[in-house]
């Protein structure tokens, strides 16, 4: 896992240059994020119907972002399986997107395009 963390961080201020697509990583990883806590709430709680239906929040979450996607120049590497996306898509929302914003990567970004 801790090469794919840095693998994913090199690249990852490159990637997210779009004023268009960093407002919308603002709305959406959060999104993303409390997503996956309502799952965690509900599986542990037993509200089966909710824990059915936020999945729904990650697929708009990520039709968001991959939206935002296409207004970048340069283009995510393509994932090699359905483990590698996997991995991929919780590290970002979970860990690289929160720390390309807390470490002001996301301010930068924004302020120089």
């Amino acid at each position: 896992m801790g090469k794919l963390i840095e693998w994913q961080w090199q690249g990852y201020g490159d990637n997210h240059q779009s004023r268009t697509n960093l407002m919308i990583h603002l709305f959406a990883v959060p999104l993303f994020i409390a997503a996956t806590g309502l799952l965690l709430w509900s599986l542990v709680t037993g509200h089966w119907l909710l824990a059915a239906a936020t999945p729904g929040l990650w697929a708009i979450s990520m039709a968001l972002q991959g939206r935002g996607h296409k207004e970048e120049s340069r283009q995510p590497e393509p994932f090699t399986s359905a483990g590698n996306a996997m991995a991929r898509i919780f590290l970002e929302q979970h860990y690289t997107f929160p720390k390309f914003v807390i470490t002001g990567g996301w301010y930068r970004a924004f302020r120089k395009y």
